[in-house]
């Protein structure tokens, strides 16, 4: 099923005039009314009049989180507050968080977009979908929910908060059909219908929506076996819309990019310089249709591909692969983005242990887990069992009041976090398969 015919498979040349004029449009739009573009194009001696193919894009500037961070929270505003009718936020994994604002327009096209992939995933509206992303600063929840009324679905707002057994509850009871999750959670749900003597049979289950954080073809194959249902694959970010930025179809051979929204490059995150089509790079997005706050060139720090040739969906829109890591430090886990310099900062004000830590992730039986390996101060002997208690347990409450996220804190002697035989400290172990 396709969504809007006209746009998904548009002609490729036409696509292409859409794109030039949609980005002419947002660069006189943006050089007019948002400072930090005006002096970065000024700087680099850029004259917007002078992009006028595609290709000139490559010319301009990038735009990075830090540049986004030191525009908060509203600079980068390209229309009025007054216009601006929703805001979102990243959760500030390294200082200030990325406030991002929409407009009226910006909301339809949002929503659009998602709905274009909940269609190529077969949902419909005679579908029931649970929304198990978080609602609040965060798009997921908001972005789904918007995309899922817009197909004409009923939409069941779940959230990712409460137990998991109240979430099997309510899909049991109310009937869902379409499951929107990271993949990890969907896991959760999966052990849970196990613990609670649940068939996936006894619910009326048949779609999957997953994104959020990295997940593999191994564990598409188990939440498809475990809930049975089809999954599917979305990729979004905040910065740039939220989730709606690609999604897999019917095919699930790649994720197509809403190309009439942004405009994508694969870089090498090095050198800076355009990839050889097909290879492997960091994903850099350009919104081209967004009032509130269009980004130019914006490095994700997402490492992906662009696939070639065409899908035999008959969506002309080019495909993505999946992101198979990040070109930064930063961890994505549980649908969060966490660096380790938030961990370390936190262990420095926390008495008897070192900042000397590695953080181990895995997702044995495919529930990702986070575990905090802290060095002990030489203070304190390793045998003092209540000391220990106690530390551990306040740094993981610190932990989890500061970045929200639930862990597992062991204390362990220094020389166990020593690098060995010459090799490099390893300060996060990613046994994530």
């Amino acid at each position: 099923m396709i969504f809007n015919k006209a746009i998904e498979t548009m002609p490729r040349e036409k696509l292409a005039q859409l794109q030039l004029e949609r980005l002419q449009a947002t660069l006189h739009r943006i050089y007019k009314n948002v400072a930090f573009y005006k002096q970065s194009f000024d700087k680099a001696g850029i004259d917007i009049e002078n992009i006028t193919t595609l290709e000139h894009l490559a010319d301009l500037p990038f735009t990075t989180k830090d540049d986004l961070r030191k525009s908060y929270p509203y600079d980068l505003f390209a229309v009025p507050l007054k216009d601006i009718v929703r805001i979102h936020s990243s959760s500030g994994t390294t200082g200030k968080p990325i406030v991002v604002g929409y407009t009226k327009n910006d909301l339809a096209n949002w929503a659009e977009s998602t709905a274009r992939f909940l269609v190529s995933a077969g949902v419909s509206d005679h579908d029931f979908i649970q929304i198990a992303f978080d609602y609040g600063l965060f798009t997921g929840g908001f972005g789904f929910h918007c995309g899922a009324e817009h197909v004409g679905a009923s939409v069941i707002p779940a959230s990712s908060g409460g137990n998991i057994q109240k979430q099997i509850t309510i899909m049991k009871d109310y009937k869902t059909t379409v499951l929107a999750s990271t993949p990890g959670y969907a896991m959760r749900i999966a052990k849970g219908l196990e613990e609670m003597h649940l068939h996936p049979s006894s619910l009326n289950l048949k779609i999957g929506i997953f994104g959020a954080e990295p997940w593999s073809e191994h564990l598409r194959t188990e939440l498809e076996s475990k809930l049975r249902i089809t999954a599917y694959d979305t990729y979004g970010l905040s910065e740039i819309m939220g989730p709606g930025v690609s999604g897999e179809c019917s095919e699930k051979n790649g994720l197509h990019v809403n190309e009439d929204q942004v405009i994508v490059e694969v870089i090498d995150p090095a050198t800076l310089k355009s990839v050889t089509p097909g290879d492997e790079g960091e994903l850099v997005f350009t919104n081209i249709a967004k009032e509130g706050c269009p980004l130019i060139r914006y490095r994700t720090g997402d490492i992906a591909r662009l696939l070639p040739g065409n899908c035999a969906c008959g969506r002309t829109h080019v495909r993505m692969s999946r992101v198979s890591r990040r070109a930064d430090d930063i961890i994505v886990f549980m649908g969060s983005k966490i660096a380790p310099a938030q961990v370390e900062r936190i262990l420095a004000n926390a008495e008897g242990v070192e900042t000397q830590f590695r953080i181990v992730l895995d997702n044995a039986g495919g529930t990702e887990t986070m575990e905090i390996k802290v060095a002990v101060s030489d203070r304190i002997t390793i045998d003092e069992i209540k000391i220990l208690e106690d530390l551990k347990s306040n740094i993981a409450r610190q932990i989890e009041t500061e970045l929200g996220l639930a862990v597992k804190v062991t204390l362990v002697e220094r020389a166990t976090l020593e690098p060995r035989d010459g090799m490099k400290h390893k300060q996060v172990e990613d046994n994530r398969k």
